[in-house]
C-alpha cells in the first residue's frame, strides 16, 4: 500500500529499473560518449513519471521538486542534460509502457473505445509566428468539435479499454479527420469492438475493419440518418463510453496533457510518453495492489 511519497517513488523505480533492465537493447538510441552517468537511466525516468503523478510538468519546476529529494535520487542532473536525456529516452520510455500494458489483464479486453484529444503546440494566436519546426513536423490547424475550439497541433487519438487502460494511441495533425486516423489505428488491431463516437462514422471503414481485421466498429448514427437505435441501445453505448471521460479528465487534469511546454517536436514526444506512460504504470499500480491509485497520488500531491 501507497503510504507516502517515499513509498511511491520506491514503487515507481523497482517497477521501471526491472522491466527497463528485461527490454532488448534499442538499437536507435544515441551512443553516449565518456564515462556511464551517475544519475542511471531507471532514476531519471522515474524522477519524470513521478514528476507528472503529481503534475510537475515543466521541468525547472520539476527539478526544483526534486531537489528536496536528494535522500531518494542523490545524483541529480541540471536541467539541459536532463532534457536532453529524456528526449533520447522517449523511446525506452514508451517501451515500458508497452511491456507493462501486457502483464495486465484488463489490457486484454476485447471491448474498448476510441476518442480524441487536443494537443495544441502553441497559442492560437501565435500560430502565424511559430517557428518552422512545428511546419516540418506536419502540425495544422484543426477544430475540436466537442470543446468548439480551433488549435494548432495535432490531436491524440486514444484507444482505451473498458478497464480504463490506454491500449494504443497515434499522434495526427489537427486537420485529419477522425475517420482517417481511426482506420490507421484500428487497423493494426485484431479481434475487437470498438465503441466511437460519431467523428467516426463510416460505413465504408466498419465494413473494412470488420473483413480484414475482425474489428467491430460500433458507432451512434447522427440524427438525420434513418436507421436509429432503441432508446436502451443508446443509453447502454452512452453509459460504455464514460470511461472515456475518466481516462481523459485524468489525463486533462492530473496530467495536463493539453498543456505544451516544449520548442520542439521532440520535446512533445518526450513528454507526451511519459504522461502516457505515468497513467499506465498508476493503473498498474491500481490493479496490482488493489487501491484507487490515482486517488492516493492525488491526496499525496495535493493533501487536504
Amino acid at each position: 500500500m501507497i503510504a507516502d511519497f517515499e513509498t511511491l517513488c520506491t514503487w515507481m523505480y523497482v517497477l521501471v529499473s526491472d522491466v527497463e533492465a528485461r527490454l532488448p537493447p534499442d538499437p536507435s538510441a544515441p551512443v553516449r560518449p565518456g564515462p556511464a552517468a551517475a544519475c542511471t537511466d531507471a532514476e531519471l525516468l522515474t524522477m519524470a513519471l513521478v514528476g507528472e503523478c503529481y503534475g510537475w510538468d515543466r521541468e525547472t519546476e520539476l527539478l526544483s521538486q526534486w531537489h528536496a529529494h536528494r535522500d531518494l535520487f542523490p545524483h541529480q542532473p541540471e536541467r539541459t542534460r536532463f532534457n536532453r536525456r529524456r528526449r533520447a529516452l522517449a523511446t525506452r520510455l514508451n517501451q515500458v509502457r508497452q511491456a507493462v500494458v501486457a502483464t495486465l489483464d484488463v489490457a486484454g479486453d476485447p471491448q474498448c473505445v476510441i476518442d480524441s484529444l487536443p494537443l495544441p503546440v502553441v497559442q492560437f494566436y501565435h500560430a502565424p509566428s511559430a517557428s518552422a519546426e512545428w511546419a516540418w513536423h506536419a502540425a495544422t490547424f484543426g477544430t475540436c468539435c466537442s470543446k468548439k475550439q480551433t488549435i494548432f497541433g495535432y490531436k491524440l487519438h486514444l484507444l482505451i479499454t473498458l478497464g480504463g487502460v490506454i491500449r494504443d494511441f497515434e499522434v495526427a495533425p489537427a486537420n485529419l479527420s477522425d475517420v482517417v486516423v481511426g482506420a490507421e489505428l484500428l487497423g493494426a488491431q485484431r479481434h475487437l469492438t470498438v465503441l466511437g463516437d460519431k467523428g467516426y462514422v463510416s460505413a465504408p471503414l466498419a465494413a473494412a475493419l470488420q473483413q480484414e481485421c475482425d474489428v467491430t466498429l460500433l458507432t451512434l448514427p447522427r440524427r438525420n440518418q434513418s436507421h436509429q437505435p432503441t432508446p436502451a441501445w443508446r443509453h447502454l453505448f452512452n453509459h460504455l463510453r464514460q470511461i472515456v471521460e475518466t481516462v481523459n479528465s485524468q489525463l486533462v487534469q492530473q496530467l495536463h496533457i493539453e498543456i505544451n511546454h516544449a520548442h520542439t517536436f521532440g520535446g512533445v514526444v518526450a513528454r507526451l510518453y511519459t504522461k502516457l506512460t505515468a497513467h499506465t504504470l498508476c493503473v498498474a499500480l491500481n490493479r496490482w495492489t488493489g487501491i484507487s491509485a490515482w486517488l492516493q497520488i492525488k491526496q499525496l500531491a495535493f493533501p487536504i
